[in-house]
């Protein structure tokens, strides 16, 4: 039996898109009804950009400092911005429980505004976790720098930080997909992360999660790390689960988490001893004394398939920046729910999956020389 609790009872969820990246993660969620019971809100300088936004609410920021135009690229003009359009922006937060902020990190509104607008839904009690991610490679150098500068000034100002790396998905998804598929991944991807957690407090399920015990695991929660996997057939739960954390999301690895809190979608046929197998796959690799929370929530769309979510907090900082997954059985493996990646990993084929060696670069042989000075033009960036 769904246990579904009185729509009133429900935490109040705002899902904010800031910026061109962050609106276009907004439509990609309204478009494939993505992510059910939350409010959702675009942000942006760009008034041009605001009206191919598909959110309800639309603000624009900073009408005086950029007149409609943009933030031309400079964290310093979205910052501004925000702080210009303070008193309105509260006025869209104010009576959320929880706000997910979500943008493309390296341009000029997502990246300034975003703190900013983060501090302002921690002032108002409300947990603010934010999902961003970080360029693809040949977007430039600049962009990178801009992006991990942004990351670093966002980190304090919300509870927890899951932090994308567009460039890891190069490495599962087609050859052969267009540039503006590959951006649409990200969008997915980024719609994904919101939904794993969003879906645990707002989705009828076999087990449902108190916001409460969401709000243990998620405040303060700092840098976290996001997995997604997908299993088929015999043994799916479990599949899904040991995709999930040697996900190609994940740049290092989610041993010794403290904290971790992961939902199980499957159609009608999911029970209760493939969530407990799930279970068992993720509570060997974290923490032996970790708090794990968990959600089972049921998605008529899915299947035979059983798709699985798991943020992982509470890290030492120094033992997880040393943990290269590059070379993880399961490396490559689907992570996506719209079919766009690989096909889903089963039981059988789990098996055969080598683990793949990278070489170690150094940063200066990260990118290309001629890649150092190229920056993707802004009609790509702000795709509709």
């Amino acid at each position: 039996m769904l246990i579904k609790p009185d729509i009133a009872r429900f935490a109040k969820i705002k899902v904010v898109g800031i910026g061109g990246g962050g609106g276009n993660a907004i439509n990609s969620m309204i478009s494939v009804n993505q992510i059910s019971g939350v409010d959702f809100v675009c942000v942006n300088t760009d008034a041009q950009a605001l009206l191919t936004c598909s959110a309800p609410t639309k603000v624009q920021i900073g009408e005086n400092l950029t007149r409609g135009l943009g933030a031309g690229g400079s964290p310093e003009v979205g910052s501004q911005a925000a702080e210009e359009s303070r008193e309105k922006l509260k006025e869209h937060l104010r009576d959320a429980d929880m706000v997910f902020l979500t943008c493309g990190e390296g341009g000029g509104t997502g990246t300034g505004a975003t703190p900013v607008i983060a501090q302002i839904a921690k002032e108002l009690g409300a947990l603010t976790i934010a999902v961003v991610t970080k360029p693809f490679h040949f977007e430039g150098t600049r962009r990178m720098v801009t992006a991990e500068e942004g990351i670093a000034n966002l980190k304090d100002k919300v509870d927890t930080l899951i932090v994308i790396p567009n460039q890891r998905l190069l490495e599962v998804i087609d050859k052969k997909m267009t540039l503006l598929e590959a951006f649409r991944v990200t969008d997915s991807v980024l719609g994904q992360g919101v939904q794993g957690i969003a879906d645990l407090i707002t989705m009828p399920g076999l087990i449902n999660v108190d916001f409460a015990d969401v709000r243990t695991i998620m405040t303060n929660a700092g840098s976290s790390l996001m997995g997604i996997g997908t299993g088929v057939g015999e043994n799916r739960a479990a599949t899904a689960a040991r995709t999930a954390i040697a996900s190609p999301l994940l740049e290092v690895s989610i041993e010794g988490a403290k904290g971790v809190l992961f939902n199980i979608t499957g159609g009608s046929d999911l029970t209760m001893a493939e969530v407990d197998a799930a279970a068992k796959q993720i509570a060997e690799v974290v923490d032996p004394d970790a708090n794990i929370i968990f959600g089972a929530t049921i998605d008529d769309q899915m299947v035979d398939q059983v798709r699985i979510t798991v943020i992982a907090t509470g890290f030492d900082e120094t033992k997880r920046r040393l943990k290269e997954l590059s070379g993880r059985p399961g490396y490559g493996a689907n992570v996506g729910s719209q079919g766009i990646f690989t096909k889903p990993v089963t039981a059988s084929s789990q098996q055969t999956i080598a683990p793949q060696s990278k070489p170690v670069l150094s940063p200066a042989d990260d990118l290309p020389p001629e890649e150092d000075e190229f920056d993707i033009p802004a009609f790509l960036r702000q795709r509709s």
